[in-house]
This record gives structure tokens, sequence and C-alpha cells, in this order.
């Protein structure tokens, strides 16, 4: 039986001690050693969403450790990238610094840029020239959360004038929308309910916008605060030695209330 090699290594603050780190385990370790770009894709999204609820929490020390695991994904990434030799570490680093030197005129050139909405419009322009993109719209990834990309597409579009100036403006498609949605649930036309549907969610997701509202941090926000209120009614009911279905929506609905009094 051949003999392992043993490795030594200690944390350390050195971005080189971590790339030695993913190189032996990517040489050492079983598990590791068999991973590929596709197989850790969604690992990789479950630490950003971690990342964020980190932010979410205003748990800085927690932050910390989620931003070294996206960190990881960043380094094993390139590591496997590298045994190919596609691109490595190094490469990674000179784009990201290319193109923030080059999204960056009015910091690193001539240009002038008064206030963040010029940045972000200059910002949009170049991405597509660079890219040579025939739509603003091809720089938002299809498969992000739904209400994300709503949000996303609308930007980029207001970008470049597609917009309406102020959210009552939306509004009023809105509730067109609504009204168009509340038609077709009489109906038995589930495609039709399902895009009218479609259309009041876009359309809410544009006034929140124009209103200055995240729609995918306002539905988080409130997917957390019914979370956190439905399992007060749990643990309530458990300390009576009751469970939700040994109780009646009014008796419910009571720690409902009471769960919005003591946790907000």
């Amino acid at each position: 039986m051949p003999e392992t090699t043993k490795y030594t290594a200690t944390p350390s603050t050195s971005f080189e001690d971590l790339i030695r780190v993913m190189h032996i385990l990517r040489r050492e370790c079983p598990w590791d050693k068999k991973q590929t770009h596709e197989s850790i894709r969604d690992l990789m999204i479950e630490e950003v969403y971690e990342a964020i609820e980190a932010i979410d929490n205003e748990d800085l020390q927690e932050l910390r450790k989620e931003l070294g695991d996206i960190l990881l994904h960043v380094v094993f990434h390139a590591e496997m990238a590298s045994e190919t030799r596609a691109f490595d570490i190094g490469d990674v680093i000179y784009s990201i610094q290319e193109k923030l030197i080059s999204r960056h005129p009015h910091v690193f050139g001539d240009t002038e840029a008064g206030d963040a909405e010029v940045v972000k419009q200059n910002w949009e322009k170049l991405k597509q020239l660079e890219k040579g993109r025939t739509s603003v719209l091809q720089g938002v990834p299809r498969n992000l959360p739904g209400l994300l990309r709503a949000q996303r597409m609308q930007e980029k579009a207001g970008a470049v004038g597609f917009d309406w100036k102020t959210w009552p403006e939306a509004w009023k498609k809105l509730e067109e929308e609504l009204d168009e949605f509340r038609e077709v649930l009489t109906g038995d036309d589930e495609n039709e309910k399902l895009k009218e549907f479609g259309d009041v969610m876009f359309s809410l997701v544009n006034v929140g916008r124009l209103a200055g509202i995240d729609s995918e941090n306002a539905l988080r926000t409130t997917n957390n605060k019914f979370s956190s209120r439905f399992t007060y009614i749990e643990q309530t009911l458990a300390r009576q030695g009751k469970t939700t279905a040994d109780s009646t929506l009014e008796e419910m609905d009571e720690l409902w209330e009471e769960a919005k009094q003591k946790l907000g």
C-alpha cells in the first residue's frame, strides 16, 4: 500500500496560503478530487443566500464566515479550471480589475460623472459595448429568482429611457392588470390565470422599484416575518399541550396577533 503524503497547514490571512490549501485538497481529498464545476454549482448559490441571510440579520461575524465560503468557491472553480489550462486564479483577478478600471472612466479616465445615476447608465452602456450584446436585457441571467429578474430587467430598460418617471404612473398599470386578473379568475382557463397573475406581479415590482423598494428583499423580509410569527403559534400551542391540528383558526389567529405584538 502506497504511503499517504501528509501536509501541514495553519490558518493565515494570506491569499497564497488559501490557494495552496485548495491545491492540496484537489490532489489529496477524495471528495474534493471528484468535484466538477457542475457538481458544486448549486452549493455556490446556497453560500450566497447564507451570506444574504447574515446581512439581513446584521450578523457581521457570520457574514465574515459566509464570505469565506463564497471565496472558497471562487478559488475552487479557478483551481479546477487551471487543471485544464482554461484559466487560473490570476486570470480571474486580472479580469475583474480590467473590468473595474474600464467601467469607471470617471475615476480612471477623462469622463465626467456627476452622480450615481450617471455612473450606472455609463456602466450599462460600456457593458453592452464590451460584450457585443444586441439587447440590454441579455445581461440579466434567466435563472435569477423571478422577482429579482423582473426588477433587474426593469432597471436595465429604465436605464435606456423605457420607464415611467414616478410610481403613481406605474400604479395605473397595476390597477389595469389587477382588473384583468380578477376577470380571468371567474373563468376556467388556467393558462390565462397564470399569465395575468404574472402581469400583476411584474407590475407590482415596477411600482415598488419606482418607490425605491427592492421587491426580492421586501418579500424575503415578509417571509421571515411570517415564519417567526407562525413558529411562535406552534411553540405556544406546544406549551399548552396542543398542535395546530388541535386548534381552531380563531385560536391561531389570536396567537398570531399576540406574535405581532411581541415580535413585530
